[in-house]
C-alpha cells in the first residue's frame, strides 16, 4: 500500500532489456532505502515495482512485459528520473490517498501553464483499447499520476487538469514534463467501486447506460 505523497525523485542507472520483460537498476538518495528488505514493494512512478537486488542506494527491479506495455516504465532509459515511494507502514499518516500502485493506464500531457507560483499540468484521457479511465474521474475527485496523489481542478470530456504548488514541484519529476509525455494514472479504488456498484445496480434495474 501507498500514500501517494512522494517522497523524492531517483535515477535509473541501467535499463536492460531480459526476452520480454525489462530490469531497472535506480539509483536513490543517500540513505532513503536503509534496511530495505528483498521482496519489498517500491513505488516507481506510481508502479508497485519488487526489489529483486540490493545494493549501495541502488535498488533493481524486474518488470513484466505487461506493465512495460501498460505504463510509462517501458520508455525508461539510463539517466532519466522518476519519482518513489516507500511502501507506507502500519501506523504511518496518509497524507495523501489510499493506493495500490496498480495502474490503469497512462494520460499524455497536453498543456503546461505556469502561473506565478503554481504550475497547471492537462492531460489527455481518450480511450485506450478496453481501458477508460474517465468513467472514474470527476472535478475535486483523487487520482494517482506517476505515484503522486492529486486533486483534479478541473475536467473536460477527453482531459484533466491538475495544479501543483512548488513543493510538489520541488519534489517530484513534475517540474521537467514536456508535451507528449506520457504520465501513469491510477484511479481512487473507492471511486471505483462506487461508480461500479452504481452502475451494475442501475442495469439490473434496467437503466440504459450512455
Amino acid at each position: 500500500m501507498f500514500t501517494g505523497i512522494v517522497q523524492g525523485t531517483a535515477t535509473v542507472q541501467e535499463a536492460s532489456q531480459v526476452g520480454r520483460n525489462k530490469r531497472l537498476e535506480i539509483v536513490f538518495p543517500a540513505g532513503v532505502m536503509l534496511s530495505q528488505q528483498l521482496g519489498a514493494s517500491v513505488a516507481i512512478n506510481g508502479v508497485c515495482l519488487t526489489v529483486a537486488e540490493i545494493g549501495h542506494d541502488v535498488l533493481t527491479f524486474d518488470v513484466i512485459d505487461t506493465t512495460l506495455a501498460l505504463t510509462n516504465i517501458g520508455q525508461l532509459q539510463a539517466g532519466d528520473t522518476v519519482n518513489f515511494e516507500r511502501a507506507a507502514k502500519m501506523g504511518d499518516e496518509i497524507g495523501g490517498h489510499v493506493m495500490s500502485g496498480h495502474i490503469m493506464t497512462s494520460v499524455t500531457v497536453s498543456m503546461i501553464e505556469k502561473v506565478e507560483e503554481s504550475v497547471h499540468i492537462r492531460f489527455t484521457t481518450d480511450r485506450q483499447d478496453e481501458v477508460d479511465a474517465r468513467r472514474y474521474l470527476f472535478n475535486k475527485g483523487y487520482v494517482g499520476l506517476n505515484g503522486s496523489s492529486l486533486t483534479i481542478s478541473d475536467i473536460g470530456n477527453d482531459w484533466l487538469e491538475v495544479s501543483l504548488i512548488p513543493e510538489t514541484i520541488r519534489l517530484t519529476t513534475f517540474g521537467s514534463l514536456s508535451i507528449g509525455d506520457k504520465v501513469n494514472l491510477e484511479i481512487d479504488a473507492h471511486t471505483q467501486a462506487t461508480v461500479d456498484t452504481v452502475e451494475r445496480i442501475l442495469k439490473e434495474r434496467g437503466v440504459v447506460l450512455p
